[in-house]
Parts: structure tokens; C-alpha cells; sequence
């Protein structure tokens, strides 16, 4: 089996559905995040056989950012790896996660007043309720391969997790 080699700002075609493929980039490992590597999703869909300028594409705005273990999700989706451009870190991404995620089925809490919010590398901080632009930050758990080719596909995460109000 080949041998996966990672570096931040590697740039994967992710194929979606119908012969749809969307583009993520490794943009960093955060030690407060369980060493998880750390992906931003792009906007546009492509079809398969139509190109990307990948220079532009990393200047635009985002999708979506989230945590997972990049090489079982590269390995279990097929991820093609198609180019590195220099990520310049930017500490505005700002993730969340509640206290009252995972508990037991059928316990789940609907909205959470028990909120953590951090920033890539930095302590996580307690906040409890989220106010101003904590209500902004991204869910900030380890997800699986599942659920990311389900945000790729349809702009959602299919978990259940608590809300904020």
C-alpha cells in the first residue's frame, strides 16, 4: 500500500456525487483538538472533468472548517491529492465544543449553555452561554470520514449535537 505523506497546505479533490468533486486544504494540526488535523473546506462544486485554479480557489472564502484525522480520511474516501499552496496561519478561526455533547441516547440536551471556544493551538476557554461572535465558531469536534463527505455533500453535518439557543 502506498505510504500517504501529509504537509499543511496540501490541496485534496473530493469526490461528491454525480461526478461532482469539491476541494479542501490541510491547513494545520491543533494540539488542543487531540493533535487533529484541521481542514477548511471551499465553496464552488466542480464537475470532474472541469479544472480548478487552485491559487484562486484558497483566496476565497471558505466553506466550512473542521478536525479529523486527515490520513484515515484521505485512505477511507479516496481523497486525491492535487497541489500545495503555502497556508499563512490566521487565528480568527475560532472553534466550539459544548460540555453536554455526549450523552446517552435519548439524553441528548437540545440547547447547551455550557460552551468551550478556542482558537488553533490556543487553551480552550469556558464561555458557558455563546454571545457575539463565539455563535460564529465552527463545531469543533474529531469528525469522522462520514460525516465530513456528508458536509462536503450536502452542507450539513448529520450528528446530533446541541444548539445554542
Amino acid at each position: 500500500m502506498k505510504r500517504i505523506v501529509l504537509k499543511i497546505g496540501d490541496i485534496f479533490s473530493c469526490d461528491v456525487t454525480d461526478g461532482r468533486r469539491r476541494f479542501v486544504q490541510y491547513i494545520a494540526n491543533d494540539e488542543t483538538q487531540l493533535n487533529s488535523s484541521v481542514i477548511r473546506g471551499f465553496h464552488p462544486v466542480y464537475h470532474q472533468d472541469e479544472s480548478a485554479d487552485l491559487s484562486q480557489l484558497v483566496n476565497n472564502d471558505c466553506d466550512f472548517y473542521c478536525h479529523c484525522f486527515l490520513r484515515t480520511v484521505v485512505k477511507t474516501l479516496g481523497w486525491r491529492k492535487v497541489g500545495n499552496i503555502a497556508y499563512v496561519d490566521k487565528t480568527e478561526h475560532l472553534f466550539r465544543v459544548s460540555a453536554d455533547s455526549g450523552t446517552r441516547p435519548g439524553e441528548q440536551v437540545a440547547v447547551s449553555s455550557k460552551w468551550y471556544v478556542w482558537r488553533i493551538n490556543e487553551p480552550m476557554q469556558y464561555v458557558g452561554k455563546l454571545a457575539g461572535k463565539n455563535r460564529i465558531a465552527e463545531i469543533g469536534i474529531v469528525f469522522s470520514p462520514d460525516r465530513i463527505q456528508e458536509k462536503l455533500q450536502t452542507g450539513f453535518y448529520n450528528i446530533l449535537y446541541p444548539g445554542f439557543e
